[in-house]
C-alpha cells in the first residue's frame, strides 16, 4: 500500500470520526433555532463581523477544518475523554437530547456501513402514482385502523439530495415497498449525486422486508 494511500485512508477515518462528532450538534443547532442553514450561511456571519468583510466559501472551508480537527482529537485519550462527557451532558439534558440523539443516530446510519438502521435500499411510489422515490427502509410499525385491527406499516426514510441527512419519513403498505438489489452505499450515492452515480443496472432484491413475504 502506497503512502499516499496511507495517508488518505487516515485522513478519511479521522473525517469521519470528525463527522460524528460535529454533525450532530449542528443539525441540533439548527432545529433549535427553527432555522434550516447551509453550513456556509452558519459561520459566514462569524467570519464577516470578525474581518469585516465576506469572503465566499470561507465557512465552508472552516467548518471542514473543524471536522478534520473535531476527527483527530477524539482519536487520543483527553479528546475520547471530554467526548464521551460531553456525549453523555448532551444524551441527559432534556429538549436538547430529543434532537442530538436523533441527529446523532441517523448521521451513523448514513456514515457507518457497520451499523444497519438501514435495512434495505427500497422504491416506493412518491410524491404521487406514477413516480418513485429511492430511499431506506428503517422500521415496522402496527397502525390500529378505525376497526380495531392492525395493519402493518413499512417506515421509509427518504433523503434529501444532496444533503442525506435531512429528509421525510413515510410510512407505507409492505406491498408498495420494491426491494432494490444495490447495497446501502450504493443507494446513498444514488440519492447524493442526484442519480448521476447510479448503478448500470436496478432490479428487484429477493430480500424480505422484517420477513414480509
Amino acid at each position: 500500500m502506497s503512502i499516499l494511500r496511507v495517508i488518505k485512508d487516515i485522513i478519511r477515518r479521522q473525517f469521519l470520526s470528525g463527522v460524528l462528532v460535529v454533525v450532530p450538534l449542528i443539525i441540533t443547532y439548527i432545529v433549535l433555532r427553527f432555522l434550516f442553514e447551509a453550513v456556509d450561511g452558519i459561520l459566514s456571519p462569524v467570519f464577516f463581523k470578525l474581518l469585516g468583510y465576506h469572503i465566499p466559501g470561507l465557512g465552508i472551508a472552516a467548518t471542514i477544518m473543524i471536522i478534520l480537527l473535531a476527527g483527530f482529537l477524539t482519536h487520543n485519550v483527553l479528546g475520547s475523554t471530554l467526548y464521551r462527557y460531553g456525549d453523555k451532558i448532551l444524551a441527559k439534558t432534556p429538549i436538547i437530547r430529543i434532537f442530538y440523539l436523533a441527529a446523532k443516530q441517523l448521521i451513523e446510519a448514513i456514515a457507518v456501513p457497520n451499523i444497519k438502521a438501514f435495512k434495505e435500499v427500497v422504491m416506493i411510489e412518491y410524491p404521487r402514482q406514477g413516480m418513485f422515490a429511492v430511499g431506506f427502509a428503517t422500521n415496522q410499525i402496527d397502525f390500529i385502523d378505525d376497526l380495531g385491527g392492525k395493519v402493518k406499516r413499512i417506515g421509509v426514510f427518504i433523503p434529501s439530495t444532496p444533503t442525506p441527512m435531512t429528509g421525510i419519513v413515510v410510512f407505507v403498505a409492505p406491498e408498495e415497498v420494491i426491494c432494490l438489489n444495490i447495497t446501502a452505499e450504493e443507494g446513498l450515492k444514488l440519492i447524493v449525486s442526484g442519480g448521476i452515480l447510479a448503478p448500470p443496472t436496478i432490479g428487484r432484491s429477493k430480500n424480505r422486508i422484517f420477513g414480509e413475504a
